[in-house]
């Protein structure tokens, strides 16, 4: 949710001296400690007001902070000020949902392409709830249950290529149980035998759907991954 800064009115007194007609201070006349603190408040509320990423009239925004700073009859009310506040944020948030609903379309017409060309590949299989994937190498070992804790190492990428996660890059195995993970992951490593190597393209609603997965991630991503299934762990 977008916020608006806290506690304007303090971090703003160079602001306010500005608005009084004060020239652009360059860091090296910064001399006394007051000068110090006025710039280093500045720099914090215009890094929040930055933040926010909107269209400011500068010389009505100083104009309410030496408003307040001094004193004066303000030309908003609280009340009036709430509303107008409440009814930004309501439309930045329809804005954020808007472009959310329309990055995650265009996610999904992507991983639909991407997962009809695979599935025509060599070596692929496809699992009734629409999980693809290709043994690389065959092990000889048991293969887990869904209640099993495993050891893999693995790499994960979109399917442009980026890579996202990597127990490789990290020189050090994941273990976890089978029934903690993605719905691909726990089906699909069901399917190897320890000593195994598969590689996996998951289907967004056996990945992480239209939620994604922070940033690295978006909504609607089929994944891609290849998983070395080294041991079924024992309690």
């Amino acid at each position: 949710m977008i916020r608006f800064p806290r506690a304007l009115a303090a971090p703003a007194v160079l602001l306010a001296a500005l608005a009084a007609g004060s020239a652009t201070v360059s860091a090296k006349e910064l001399s006394s400690d007051t000068e110090k603190l006025s710039y280093v408040l500045g720099m914090d509320v215009g890094n929040s007001i930055k933040k926010l990423n909107v269209e400011l009239d500068r010389k009505v925004l100083l104009q309410a902070i030496s408003d307040v700073l001094e004193g004066k009859k303000l030309q908003l009310t609280e009340e009036q000020a709430s509303e107008i506040k409440q009814a930004y944020l309501k439309k930045k948030q329809e804005q954020a949902q808007a472009e959310a609903r329309e990055l995650a379309e265009k996610n999904l017409k992507k991983s639909e392409a991407f997962l009809a060309e695979n599935k025509t590949k060599d070596g692929v299989k496809v699992t009734d709830s629409g999980l693809q994937y290709q043994v690389l190498v065959e092990g000889k070992g048991d293969k887990p249950k869904a209640t099993d804790k495993v050891k893999v190492h693995y790499k994960g990428t979109l399917i442009d290529g980026t890579e996202f996660d990597s127990s490789y890059a990290r020189n050090e195995p994941a273990t976890f149980p089978l029934n903690g993970v993605i719905p691909g992951w726990t089906e699909g490593l069901q399917l190897m035998p320890v000593g195994s190597k598969y590689k996996f393209v998951i289907p967004p609603q056996l990945a992480y759907g239209d939620r994604g997965a922070g940033s690295a991630i978006g909504p609607n991503e089929a994944l891609i991954f290849e998983v070395e299934l080294l041991e079924i762990m024992k309690d």
